[in-house]
């Protein structure tokens, strides 16, 4: 229930008897009993009752839109089932769709995300009005590090940083679907970045946790909770952000954010980083009729979408800002070996593949042509210096010979030059052929050589046309793996 402060107040019983009441309640034999009690004094029974019905519930389905690639004004979203209201561009879907079998969330055009998540988009267009510097810490898959790339300020540059290799691998992939040049994806952890040197007017950390808003997704978040690992997550969180805070300049924005409900690895860390690191809790703006929760047992301001109220997954975020004379890291970054470097090369960089080729500084290593914008060269220089980057603005393509194979990068990108291929316009079927890297059969007046896959307008990706075969240029890594053709209509967007 809520005080009239608006503050979560338990209702106390007898734990053994508590949990039995509610057992009795709904069908919960799949959570932890150390959850239900814990969780139960937290929440208070009414409460409680409310979030362990909707975790028996399917969770709704969400997409939001890349408006980088796609009018959402001109745009129809077929089986939409109302709007995300703190989110531009956001819907909730009626049902889920097989969305593996539609081009166009290879494309990048949407992205399927869980719409609390979104509540990231209301944060920054409420305190970022003009260009900064982000830092997204704890990126993968890419659902919230998208939001703020649709949310910033044109010109802003957004660090989008996954510290487990093979995550950091899906984040690089998901990025370059969704096509910004202004972006750097990274492998590394916070002490990596403290040796940097780099600076950031917002860093959000969204930071590992125990997983507690996951349980009706994930079979083994419930498995692997307990409240030792609340505990252990608490203390992880606070070495995390921790090691970040020096790259926060003073007066930025910290974006705390779990996707769990316990107050330990809330309220209390967020009250931990405002005293001990110095910051102060802001206000967000929102809307009664949104059913977002307040902080529990704290007055500052914090944000709990809560499954049963909200209309969403479990999540909970708080920003906080750095005080004015809070300590920064120092600017001059522990230099490596410069990984930035370019390299001599016989074959002539093709900077005509993209549309403001005058707003490109071009780099070649390792056999691989970058374009980066040249307003945040220095940024991405010192990245390639100190950290490990996996991606960069636009990978035109990779050296082989006397010749210059384009990348899926560049066919993704927002800046592609789409004149400088000739094009195929491809059907649903062909589209799902090339994205499971099968072989296409083109035209037969197709030029020879590299070839531009369009399908509903959208670029797909690149064949080299030789003549009696082309030769898919898709990624290995991130062909369609499936070999199955869905009966029913997957198409999300109707343009």
């Amino acid at each position: 229930m809520l005080s009239s402060k608006g503050s979560f107040l338990p209702i106390m019983t007898d734990g053994k008897e508590r949990n039995n009441d509610i057992k009795n309640k709904g069908n919960m034999a799949y959570l932890p009993e150390d959850f239900i009690s814990y969780t139960t004094q937290l929440l208070g029974n009414e409460r409680f009752l409310q979030l362990s019905e909707a975790l028996e519930k399917e969770p709704e389905v969400s997409v939001r839109l890349n408006p980088f690639k796609i009018n959402p004004d001109k745009a129809t979203i077929i089986n939409e089932n109302g709007r995300v209201a703190w989110c531009d561009h956001a819907w909730y879907l009626q049902q889920r769709p097989n969305f593996t079998f539609d081009p166009l969330l290879h494309a990048g055009v949407y992205y399927v995300q869980e719409a609390s998540s979104m509540f990231l988009h209301q944060v920054l267009k409420q305190y970022v009005h003009n260009p900064i510097a982000m830092l997204d810490l704890c990126a993968a898959p890419g659902g919230k590090t998208t939001t703020a790339r649709a949310a910033l300020p044109q010109g802003s540059i957004l660090f989008s940083n996954e510290p487990m290799r093979q995550r950091a691998q899906i984040l690089a992939e998901n990025m370059q679907k969704f096509g910004h040049p202004e972006v750097i994806v990274t492998n590394n952890f916070p002490k990596d970045y403290a040796k940097s040197g780099l600076m950031f007017d917002v860093i959000l950390a969204d930071v590992p946790c125990s997983g507690e808003g996951m349980f009706r997704k994930d079979e083994g978040a419930r498995d692997e909770w307990s409240l030792t690992n609340v505990d252990k997550c608490r203390q992880l969180q606070r070495e995390i952000v921790a090691d970040i805070w020096g790259n926060l300049k003073a007066g930025g924005l910290l974006v705390y954010s779990t996707c769990t409900f316990n107050d330990k690895e809330n309220e209390q860390n967020v009250e931990w980083i405002a005293q001990e690191l110095g910051a102060d809790i802001l206000p967000v703006t929102v809307e009664e009729a949104w059913n977002i929760c307040p902080a529990i047992n704290h007055a500052f301001p914090a944000y709990r979408f809560m499954p049963g109220t909200t209309r969403g997954e479990g999540l909970f975020m708080a920003v906080l800002r750095k005080h004015e004379n809070g300590e920064e890291r120092a600017k001059k970054a522990n230099k490596k070996k410069d990984r930035g470097k370019q390299e001599k090369s016989q074959v002539a960089i093709p900077k005509q593949w993209i549309d403001s080729q005058q707003d490109y500084t071009y780099y070649i290593y390792k056999e691989q042509v970058n374009a980066f914008p040249t307003r945040h060269a220095e940024q991405y220089e010192t990245a390639q210096q100190t950290l490990k980057v996996i991606h960069a603005g636009i990978t035109l393509g990779t050296i082989k010979g006397k010749d210059i194979i384009p990348d899926q990068s560049l066919a993704l990108s927002i800046d592609l030059n789409r004149q400088a291929f000739p094009s195929v316009d491809i059907d649903a079927g062909q589209a799902l052929a090339f994205l499971r890297k099968e072989s296409i059969t083109l035209p037969s007046d197709t030029p020879k050589g590299f070839v531009l896959l369009i399908h509903r307008n959208t670029p797909l990706g690149f064949v080299k046309n030789i003549g009696n075969r082309a030769n898919n240029l898709y990624p290995q890594e991130w062909r369609i793996k499936s070999t199955h053709t869905p009966e029913q209509n997957n198409i999300v967007i109707a343009l």
